[in-house]
């Protein structure tokens, strides 16, 4: 079955509102992801990678102590929790495992508690093998642009925080599928992780192209003011919500601007701090979003963006503690932000970076 999700009109064309916008209008591609069993062969986030079995698994070499939480589970332990979870409170979001699935996890789930009683070094005083956070097809995400001859977007992080930002390091690979030819069948995995945020559940994705408009915070100060200027959503006839009045940019923000949610492309979400133009540190060009990484697909602000597949699940009142469908993927990286990667339009092979909004 093929996994479509729809973004609903928004409630006033952007264009039609504010003319001035319209060379700022940029592509995205919304990926909804939802849990499910991706293969290799899937656009995923969470799932399994197609990984050349002759080319080593990458491992994070920093020292993790300094970011201990105290936090001691493995992803498995992880998993298993969700499932179990899930099936508790039949919620029809969670993850679904196949018996043998869920003994494998077990298996694995047994294998931290071995590894502390082996006793020093610890686990995160060694290597720590990163955990898939995203693979992305050229053929699923067409915006992307790949080094000559890849077609495949591969992004893993180490799942204990990093200085000086307190977040996983993320590592971005670019390959071509069709010169994997042998996939390594059973990639190492962390013993565990600092925060269950940080283990993403496996999830097949929607892809969705739109269009959107920087927020805000990104726009000259003239525009800022044409978008925080009442009487011009008064002249338009614009159905907004008459709260909005001493403040309109915030309307404009919460239901025209940015997509919530993981997407490729597009413009940052800012919030956090004011937008923070990031610059190549080979050729100084100024990079541009590559993936954001999203703890929630909406909020109780921008639930207008929730798909129209799933419109009664927006806006339900209230759900179970870590079975909300705005959070399929289970990811939070900071207080509940995103997770922003950038890359260098001059060379995608140029290191890119990332940072928490």
């Amino acid at each position: 079955m093929v996994l479509v999700r729809t973004t609903p009109p928004r409630p006033v064309e952007v264009t039609e509102l504010f003319p001035e916008l319209a060379p700022l209008a940029r592509p995205a591609v919304r990926l909804h992801p939802r849990p499910g069993s991706p293969s290799v062969k899937d656009s995923s986030v969470g799932g399994p990678l197609l990984w050349p079995a002759d080319e080593p698994w990458p491992h994070c070499e920093d020292a993790h102590l300094h970011g201990d939480s105290g936090f001691r589970e493995s992803p498995a332990a992880i998993r298993l929790g969700r499932y179990r979870r899930a099936q508790q409170h039949d919620d029809s979001y969670g993850p679904l495992f196949t018996p043998e699935e869920v003994a494998a996890l077990e298996q694995k789930a047994a294998r931290l508690a071995e590894r502390l009683d082996a006793g020093p070094p610890l686990p995160e005083e060694c290597p720590v093998p990163l955990l898939p956070v995203a693979q992305l097809y050229l053929r699923d995400v067409p915006l992307l642009r790949p080094p000559v001859e890849a077609d495949l977007l591969q992004i893993l992080w180490c799942p204990y925080d990093h200085k000086p930002d307190w977040k996983p390091a993320t590592r971005v690979f670019w390959r071509s599928a069709a010169s994997v030819t042998d996939v390594l069948a059973t990639p190492p995995e962390p013993y565990e992780v600092n925060y269950d945020g940080y283990v993403p559940e496996p999830c097949l994705l929607a892809p969705e192209a739109i269009t959107e408009y920087p927020c805000s915070l990104d726009l000259s100060p003239e525009l800022r003011q044409v978008v925080g200027d009442w009487s011009r959503w008064q002249a338009a006839r614009a159905v907004v919500d008459g709260s909005y009045e001493e403040y309109p940019a915030e309307y404009y923000d919460a239901h025209l601007a940015d997509t919530p949610g993981w997407k490729a492309g597009g413009w940052p979400p800012w919030g956090r701090t004011d937008p923070i133009p990031r610059y190549c540190a080979v050729c100084e060009a100024r990079m541009v979003p590559l993936l954001t990484i999203a703890s929630f697909e909406w909020d109780g602000e921008t639930y207008g963006w929730a798909p129209q597949e799933e419109r009664d699940a927006a806006y339900a009142r209230g759900h179970l503690a870590g079975l909300n469908p705005a959070q399929p993927t289970r990811v939070e990286v900071g207080s509940t932000d995103n997770m922003q990667l950038y890359v260098c339009p001059e060379s995608p092979e140029h290191p890119h970076t990332d940072l928490i909004q």
